[in-house]
């Protein structure tokens, strides 16, 4: 017999589950740099330093031609001027929706210290020696190559930086590229 079932006792539960820690970081707006990358890459290394764990990983929405979601967990896997990099089968579900719709959304979740990062826009292809270069580099590799392993970069239109308040003050900022 499951131990939460649909109704008022799961709900009654759920709310009164901690939301976020009192010791958050700060965050002003006011002093973020005008660059989404230069804010998010010093995001991430004060994820790193407290010890987040995958402070890299993110959740991917995509959707196909129809406009059917789906979303999973990816690693990010460089940032820079083309883009915000990850990789995947062109073959595989979100290779065929990139392919259909080259559009998506990432959200960089760090719980620990009350952190979201969404970046949404259009995604292109990189190059087939960049994505060659990235399946080669994979932790675990037989050395064989994979000729669907394609490398993409998400060309942000908008960012948007979340930091949760004890208070339930919560902040955005949100840049538009």
């Amino acid at each position: 017999m499951p131990i939460f079932e649909p109704g008022p006792n799961l709900r009654r539960t759920l709310r009164a589950l901690p939301d976020f820690a009192d010791n958050l970081p700060g965050f002003d707006p006011e002093q973020a740099p005008t660059d989404p990358a230069e804010l998010f890459l010093a995001w991430l290394e004060e994820a790193l330093a407290a010890g987040v764990p995958q402070p890299h990983a993110f959740s991917l929405a995509t959707a196909d031609a129809a406009g059917n979601l789906s979303s999973r967990m990816l690693i990010l896997k460089g940032l820079d001027a083309d883009g915000w990099h990850f990789a995947t089968s062109r073959s595989s579900r979100k290779g065929r929706e990139l392919e259909q719709n080259p559009r998506a959304a990432m959200n960089f979740y760090w719980y620990a210290q009350g952190r979201q990062v969404r970046v949404t826009g259009n995604v292109v292809q990189l190059s087939a020696e960049a994505s060659a270069r990235d399946w080669n580099e994979r932790p675990v590799t037989d050395g064989s190559e994979n000729p669907h392993w394609q490398l993409y970069a998400l060309v942000p239109r908008e960012v948007e930086f979340w930091q949760a308040d004890p208070a339930r003050r919560h902040i955005r900022h949100r840049y538009e590229l």
